[in-house]
Formats: C-alpha cells, structure tokens, sequence
C-alpha cells in the first residue's frame, strides 16, 4: 500500500446531496495526481498521471495509480478532466483507456494533441471535448468552469467543479507569473469572481508551498540562456523536460541570436515539439532545425543539441554521454545546460551526470550556479495571494508531499481560515463535502501499481524487496539431490555465491551444516523437496549471518529422483 490508513474505517454509502473526493494520487508525493469527484452516482476524474520509480523500487518503470476503487464502475465515469499535459497528470490514462476506451477527455488544445500522440503508441484512439479558460461544460452532474493559469507548459487549466452539494476550485499546477511568455496570465480576475459567488472548497498545488515569496518570472531566463550561449566554444547540450514548450522555445530563439543549429534528441522530445510546432506553440524559424544525423558535418561552434535526461535517467542520452556510452564524446569544448528542476528522489542520479560530464571536461551550468531553470509551481507569497483572493470556506492542499501539505495548510491558517476547516488528506483518504463543510469520512485502498515492462500490477512490494535484497546483498544458491524414497543425498550439495562477497571456496565451510539437516529430515522421514528447502535456506542463512554478517538471499533447490 502506498498510503495505508487501518486507523480509518471504509466510508459509508454517499448520502444524497453530497459531493465525494477520493484522491488516488498526488497526495504525499510528487506524481501520479488522480482524483475522483463523485455525485449522484457519477464520476468525475480530474487527471491520470504516473509517478517515476525511485531508487528503492529497482526495476520498475512507471507508478500508476491504483484503479481498483472505479474498476467496476467505468461506466458511471462521466469524463476525464486534464488540467495539463505533464506526465504526472496524463501519463496513465492509456492504462485507465485500455479498461474502456471510450470515457471522454477533457482538456484544453494542446493537452489534447500531446495525449492523443501518446495514446497512438497504445493503439487508442479517444473520444476528446476541447476547452479553454472562459469556458464552460456540463459532465453530467459536473458543471465544470475553466480557467487559463500558468504552469511550465502551455495551456493549463485550472477549473470549478458545480454541484448542488457546493463549489470546489481544483488549481491544477499553477503560478502567478505575470509576463508569461506567451501573454497567457493565470486568471485571477476569474478566481476573484469565483470567490465573490464563494468557494465551499480549494484544493491548492502544493508544491512549493515551502518556499517563500514569487517565483521568478520565465523570461528572466532568456538573458541568462543567451549569455551561456555567448561564452560556449563548442557544442551546446541542453536538457529539460520533454514537455517545456517554453523553455525549448527560449533556446531556439538563443540558437538564432548566435548563429547555431538546433537538433532535438529523444523519442519524447521530438514527438511533442513536432505537436507543438505544428499547432502553433512553438516558432521555429526556417533552416534552425536540423537531424541529429547532420550535427556531425556541422562546425561544433554552430551546433545545439536539446536532450531529454534532465533527471539523471539512466538510459537517457545525457546519462549516457556522461558514461561514455554514446555517439556523442563529450570534450572540454562542450557545453552543458540543465535547464530543468530536480524531482524529489532524483538527487543522487542528476549529481552523478554532472560529476561525469564534469569529469570528462564539459562545463555544466545547473539551476546551483545559474538562473537556467524557474519553477512552475506557485510559491508561499502566490498561495496566500490566492486564499485572500478566493476566501474559501474549506481547504484541502494537493499536489505533494506530506511536508508539502503541511506548509500549505500553515499558509492557509495565516490567511484566517480555521483550523478545522483545513482537510489534511493523504491518497485514499475520502472526504466528503456536504452543507458547506468538508470532512474525511473514510478510506478506501489505495495502492501503487507498478508497471515493468509490458507487466502491469504484476511487480508486488514482496518482489521489490527480493530485488532489493538482490541489488544489496546477492544470493547464495544451493542444489542437491535426494533420494525420493529414502531422502538421501545422492548429488551435492553444491553452494556457490553471486554478488553477496563470499568466495565460492568458503562456502565449503557450510556443506557439512547441509548434510546434516538433510540426513536427519531422511531419518525423521521427511522427503517433502519443498521441507527440504525450508530447512536448506535457514541453516544456510543462520551461516551466512552468523559468519558474515550479511543477509543475501538464500536460493535453494532440492530435486527429488
């Protein structure tokens, strides 16, 4: 379970005239943001995103939320409302669309256009309703107002979910930033009105909830790209999110001020530029662009290259530059831009690449020792700038985690608002708002889904923490072979070690302890190979423990013949 809460009950039938939150993620992490609004007996879910695998969950490639709370109710599913195009917002909506592909999106244009490129991968084709700040729809019982706000992708949305039951004002991911790049302002006269009519419920981005004051406007970052371009002697490397529009958008502009070509690498990078040029969100002038195959006949003082692995993926072309495991050799020649912010988990990753592109010579300029990177997510001052604004009557702060939460709660407190009108909600918590107040009422499960490979749910936390016991302490393997009637030993033991640091030779040591649990399960008649099994790996392990200190896994294989 991700978010285990034993010490509350599942929630009671809903009662009529009330509206039902059940957040299946996004609450006490960074991803996976899913929630679902129900009323009247039909659901409303505002995004499907997936959460990126940390370290401790060796193996995995992507978090999904957990479906099990709507898988059989897919048809009272009355669309998916997403807020933005980050795959922290959209990235699992294949996996819900595989159960039934034809629940409606809900998005603004170029949401849209990104998720429908990703869903052609999966072989789905959706049914899709555009909106934009200003406008209107009713989804079923939902009638949902949308307002344009600025985030680091074009054409977020934040929106006002109408119900009898009150008024909840879901953010989004948001910031105040008030000379956007492209004139797109987060709408706050809109919040205003809103609030005047009166907001029963906010739930706030909490993102940066802990840091105070504004969040620098994105323009100031143009100057700063254009300086590092001036000083570069040889090939640019820029990484960033394959999402940011804007900032891919700033590079270019500084490409054409110093003469430079620009290649996208990464399969991501390319498939949503391509959509954002195409849909007008990207201004790429004529001849900048050019095939990654071509940078090699180009002078390396012409050339720019725009990579994914702003995280420290391991795969990813910058990660592999940085090992020396690409076609592109890093020199002390190159420059290096990490244009992106840290996800939380990908410290150790992201400081790895620096220290081997570091190493290898390059200079890499980072969000430490450049202003290359602005956040997209409101700060402390823009938070309390939004309760004064909005005065909601409740407030349950999303997006984050729990230290995240905490802080925006404590905000919301200066702003006047009672204690006992903040909802402190983790995933899968249920809340329920009814006569203008807004309470936990439950829970339902809740776990993380794990996607490995073409396997989906399949990794369970039993099977991480093999893995884990693997990657930290290796395995010791033991084989014998016995007598199905008589339980002797007839082949082995035969005991060998992989990555635990035990020499095959001092398992030797550990052979006698085997024949003489063996020999006395054959005298007590005990012949059963999976018996045998249990008793081989607790006195292998007991041995290992007690000589070495250590706990690999045990792997014993007892044949009967």
């Amino acid at each position: 379970m991700s978010h285990p809460h034993p010490e509350l009950p599942s929630p009671a039938p809903l009662s009529p005239g009330t509206l039902r939150i059940v957040p299946l993620g996004g609450l006490g992490e960074i991803g996976r943001n899913m929630t679902v609004f129900e009323y009247g007996g039909r659901l409303l879910i505002v995004d499907c995103g997936v959460l990126f695998p940390e370290a401790h969950q060796p193996g995995v490639d992507l978090i999904l939320p957990d479906f099990s709370y709507i898988a059989d109710r897919l048809d009272d599913i009355d669309a998916i409302v997403l807020t933005h195009a980050h795959e922290d917002h959209i990235g699992a909506v294949p996996y819900l669309l595989k159960r039934k592909d034809d629940i409606p999106l809900v998005g603004s244009k170029l949401t849209l256009a990104l998720i429908e490129a990703k869903l052609q991968e999966h072989r789905i084709r959706p049914y899709t309703l555009q909106v934009d700040g200003g406008t209107t729809e009713r989804l079923g019982p939902f009638e949902c107002e949308f307002f344009a706000v600025t985030h680091s992708i074009p054409d977020a949305l934040a929106l006002a979910i109408r119900t009898p039951a009150g008024v909840v004002l879901h953010t989004g991911d948001f910031k105040m930033d008030q000379l956007p790049l492209d004139g797109r302002l987060t709408d706050l006269p809109g919040f205003a009105r809103l609030g005047t009519g009166g907001v029963d419920l906010i739930m706030v981005d909490s993102t940066n909830a802990e840091v105070p004051g504004f969040i620098p406007a994105e323009r100031e970052i143009g100057p700063v790209i254009s300086r590092v371009f001036a000083g570069a002697k040889g090939r640019i490397i820029v990484a960033c999110f394959a999402s940011h529009v804007h900032r891919v958008q700033q590079i270019i502009d500084a490409a054409v001020a110093h003469q430079r070509k620009v290649a996208l690498v990464g399969r991501s990078m390319v498939r949503n530029m391509g959509v954002a040029q195409n849909l007008g969100y990207l201004t790429v002038p004529p001849g900048v662009m050019v095939d990654p195959k071509a940078i090699d006949d180009l002078p390396e003082d012409e050339v720019v290259l725009v990579s994914t692995g702003s995280q420290g993926e391991p795969m990813s072309a910058l990660s592999r530059m940085a090992n020396r495991d690409h076609a592109i050799r890093i020199t002390d020649q190159d420059t290096v831009i990490l244009a992106s912010s840290l996800i939380p988990g990908n410290e150790n990753d992201v400081g790895r690449v620096i220290n081997g592109l570091t190493r290898l010579g390059a200079n890499v300029v980072h969000k430490s020792n450049a202003l290359v990177h602005v956040s997209g997510h409101a700060s402390a001052g823009e938070l309390i700038y939004l309760y004064n604004m909005v005065k909601p009557r409740n407030v349950m702060p999303v997006h984050g985690e729990p230290r995240h939460l905490r802080a925006n709660a404590d905000l919301a407190k200066l702003t006047g608002i009672p204690t006992e009108r903040i909802v402190m909600a983790e995933d899968g918590v249920v809340v329920d708002l009814a006569d203008g107040v807004a309470q936990v009422v439950g829970a339902v499960p809740c776990g993380y889904v794990y996607v490995d490979g073409l396997s989906v749910g399949d990794v369970t936390e039993a099977s991480l923490k093999d893995r884990r016991i693997l990657g930290d302490e290796g395995f010791v393997s033991v084989f014998v072979v016995i007598d199905a009637n008589t339980g002797k030993i007839t082949g082995g033991p035969e005991v060998t070690a992989r990555g635990s640091g035990i020499d095959d030779d001092a398992l030797v040591a550990v052979v006698p302890r085997i024949v003489e649990v063996l020999q006395n399960a054959a005298a007590d008649g005990t012949t059963d190979p999976h018996q045998l099994q249990q008793m081989v790996r607790r006195v292998v392990g007991k041995w290992v423990n007690e000589t070495y200190r250590r706990r690999p896994m045990i792997l014993p294989v007892v044949v009967s013949v």
